[in-house]
């Protein structure tokens, strides 16, 4: 493989047309005679729907039509389908109505539809629309939720539990009896908004003469969309088309298959002409996706040196009103198996309650599950830590699984591909000048500075595959992907891939895979995706999926062109085909490096067939479908350097160091965007996020004048690095990156303003940490 190619910091070919404002989103898309949807939505988080009159908005001009859930149920529009529940878990699927029909369930929750020429007589109109409710009883605590005598949201769901889910391995019971030391800890891994700089959007053009219809959409996956839709609209698969053109940011939220999606179908359907909805923020905060939101009760048992020899759990994660799209995947299969982390933990279990509340749904968020059990671990291992009084980085060499490279076992089950946690620790540790910075920290805190150091050294479970395994845990599809590799005469390729890629950057990685392979010119590949009438069959973006499992596909079509291309050179070359190898793109003859056709001379010659082999078939195009034999598995070690200011809370990240290592890369500076991006997300959750509801259902946090996000000034230069542990899962031993910032940094971040508070005896905090709550819990501890 050339190396001048892969591995190079290529810049992104996707950014001219973004940065110059020339991309289209879903919302710059307008077809001739479209209208414009607006949903009427719930002020109540739990109420009875008494009555609903549509009669004055009907009336102004401009509507189209005004529509209620009844509308949509008579028409055969079905309910909103869960595609992932997992087994063994007495899961409860209560069913989702696009729009809500007797009962709503979370502020937010649609009651009714408007139609209209003008999207701002839409909303006007929907404004018009009056409805009688009964206000219910109102449950957002997910722990309490699951009490006697609590508000029940669902008749079929008793104590309101979706659903129990239980991970083991090992003697727990023994490891903790036998134990020198136990530590526990209450974690609340909050709420989150998740916060895409483009809000959602659909637009649906229903033909009545043909029966199809073609849906643009903010969506990380368009086919799992498309076969989610033939469900609940009853449009058979075939006449559906998705198409996800430029997608403003997702981190999971644009993954399930929203209400809204159906509606505007069914709007088109009725009125017979295109319509669009888009949404504001205000809704997006109220009607997209939250994340995380898990109550825990977790412990970790340890011998006096040190060895951690079992952990246990309970969980109560918050599904909200209704499951989400892979909602039941993200607390179980993503969260439980990955409570090994980076340790050599023999002795595991957890119990996992689901639990339906008067909130919006929870679905994936950057990291999905992997954070709140990657907090769970980093911090129960500092609290062991502190209580033997051992340092922190040592602890973690002392427990760390030893490097490995052909799978190693762990007592959830898993196998991981490959790991060298020491290494990665080892080299931020170098970077950091761990001895001199503690001994600078030291100096500090007699001068009464209170300087914090915090370490995460993760282990995460990505490259969602193995479509058995898939099949096997609940999730309701296969996780296998394909790819089209297509030569022009004139030696330009076009690639087909299933993934949907929405700023990871395939368009460039892909195009260098193709590069170094087959010797074009990165700018003579072109990388197509996100259209079900234009790209083969895949099984989208998200869990950190696309390279590791896009990449297998398309590395397989490569090979098919490359095998083609040799037979063709040989017979150009007038030479057997054991006679001809190939490199850098050239096909010669061995020993006759002279004597050779490039892949460019080889396309032309396969398009135009003049002087062609016997017997094999003309063009230069391959496809190929890649179902990894395993999931894939980076890792990393992350610190943070913190200085708190006790007297007001304020806390400043000095410096953060992060060492990642995702396999072999394909592009360091698409690497190092991606940690970027998750190490923002995640110390976003550790010192600012989090939304709040009060006790009747309201969203506190629905606006961005009340739930704070990262910015720009509030970071220092980061500090990365790489190690590369390539995995024998897929041809190119490449892992997934895009979601180890954010699994890393919060933990980090936070076990650095705890050891920045520990002398004044203060161990917990809730997140996010504000510099009221640090400043509360550094008062309390002073009396």
């Amino acid at each position: 493989m050339a190396s001048k190619v892969f591995g190079s910091a290529v810049r992104r070919k996707e950014d001219p047309r973004l940065l110059t404002g020339q991309a289209k989103f879903t919302d710059d898309f307008t077809l001739p005679h479209m209208a414009h949807l607006a949903v009427v939505r719930s002020p109540y988080a739990h109420a009875r729907v008494k009555a609903i009159r549509t009669k004055k908005a009907a009336a102004m001009d401009g509507v189209l039509g005004v529509f209620t859930g009844k509308d949509m149920k008579d028409a055969g529009f079905g309910p909103i389908p869960c595609a992932w529940v997992v087994p063994g878990s007495n899961a409860k699927t209560p069913p989702y109505p696009p729009i809500a029909l007797d009962v709503v369930r979370y502020v937010g929750n649609a009651v009714a539809i408007v139609v209209a020429t003008d999207r701002y007589v839409a909303r006007d109109a929907a404004e018009a629309v009056e409805v009688d409710y009964e206000p219910l009883p109102v449950v957002v605590d997910a722990k309490k939720a699951t009490e006697k005598g609590r508000p029940q949201l669902h008749a079929d769901v008793p104590n309101n539990l979706a659903f129990t889910w239980t991970v083991a391995g090992g003697d727990v019971d023994a490891a903790f009896k036998a134990a020198d030391v136990v530590v526990s800890e209450r974690i609340v891994n909050q709420r989150l908004i998740p916060n895409a700089m483009e809000a959602r959007a659909a637009l649906a053009d229903y033909r009545s003469a043909t029966g199809e219809v073609t849906l643009w959409v903010t969506s990380q996956n368009p086919h799992i969309v498309r076969f989610l839709l033939s469900l609940d609209t009853g449009i058979p698969e075939q006449k559906i088309r998705v198409i996800a053109p430029e997608v403003g940011g997702g981190f999971g939220s644009k993954i399930p298959h929203y209400p809204e999606d159906t509606m505007v179908i069914f709007a088109s359907k009725q009125c017979g002409c295109p319509v669009k909805w888009t949404e504001t923020r205000s809704e997006n905060y109220r009607g997209t996706i939250h994340g995380r939101d898990h109550i825990q009760d977790v412990e970790m048992a340890a011998k006096k040196d040190g060895t951690i020899t079992g952990l246990r759990a309970t969980v109560w994660a918050n599904m909200g009103a209704y499951l989400s799209t892979a909602s039941t995947g993200i607390p179980t299969i993503l969260h439980g198996l990955m409570l090994s982390g980076a340790y050599d933990i023999k002795n595991i279990r957890e119990v996992v309650h689901g639990v339906f509340t008067n909130t919006t749904p929870t679905d994936a968020y950057r990291g999905a599950g992997r954070p709140e059990a990657t907090f769970m671990v980093e911090r129960l291992v500092d609290l062991v830590a502190a209580k033997l009084k051992m340092d922190p980085v040592e602890i973690r060499k002392k427990n760390f699984i030893p490097p490995f490279t052909d799978g190693h076992a762990v007592a959830t089950g898993l196998t991981y591909d490959s790991g060298n946690y020491i290494a990665a620790l080892e080299k931020a540790l170098q970077i950091l000048d761990y001895k001199a910075l503690r001994a600078k920290q030291a100096d500090l805190r007699k001068k009464g500075e209170h300087i914090g150091v915090g370490f995460c050294t993760y282990a995460e479970i990505c490259g969602l595959g193995p479509s058995k395994v898939a099949g096997a845990v609940g999730f309701g599809g296969g996780l296998w992907e394909s790819a089209i590799v297509r030569f022009h005469p004139s030696g330009k390729v076009n690639v087909f891939v299933g993934i949907s890629p929405h700023g990871q950057g395939e368009e460039t990685t892909f195009a260098q895979i193709v590069s170094s392979e087959l010797g074009v010119p990165v700018e003579d590949v072109e990388v197509f995706h996100g259209d079900t009438g234009q790209t083969p069959m895949g099984w989208g973006s998200y869990g950190s999926r696309s390279t590791p499992v896009g990449s297998g596909a398309l590395m397989g079509a490569i090979v098919k062109i490359r095998d083609k291309a040799k037979i063709v050179a040989a017979h150009l070359l007038e030479a057997s085909v054991d006679d001809v190898v190939y490199g850098d793109g050239k096909f010669s003859i061995k020993g006759a490096p002279s004597k050779a056709k490039t892949i460019q001379d080889i396309a032309l010659m396969a398009n135009v067939a003049w002087n062609y082999p016997a017997g094999v078939e003309p063009g230069l195009e391959a496809s190929a479908f890649f179902d990894p034999s395993n999931f894939v598995y980076p890792f990393g070690a992350h610190a943070a350097v913190v200085r708190v200011d006790v007297e007001t809370g304020e806390i400043r990240l000095e410096r953060y160091v992060a060492v990642d290592d995702c396999g072999r890369v394909i592009n360091p500076m698409i690497v190092e965007g991606q940690i970027h991006g998750g190490v923002v997300q995640g110390i976003g959750q550790a010192l600012w996020e989090g939304a709040a509801y009060d006790d009747a259902g309201q969203l506190l946090t629905g606006t961005m004048m009340d739930y704070a996000l990262p910015k720009a000034d509030a970071f220092p230069t980061f500090e990365l690095a790489m190690t590369e542990t390539p995995t024998k899962v897929n041809p190119l031993g490449v892992k997934g990156i895009g979601e180890t910032g954010t699994i890393a940094s919060t933990a980090a971040v936070y076990n650095a303003v705890m050891d920045a508070l520990a002398p004044l005896g203060v161990s917990k905090v809730d997140m996010p940490l504000t510099p009221e709550r640090v400043w509360r819990a550094v008062r309390d501890a002073r009396r």
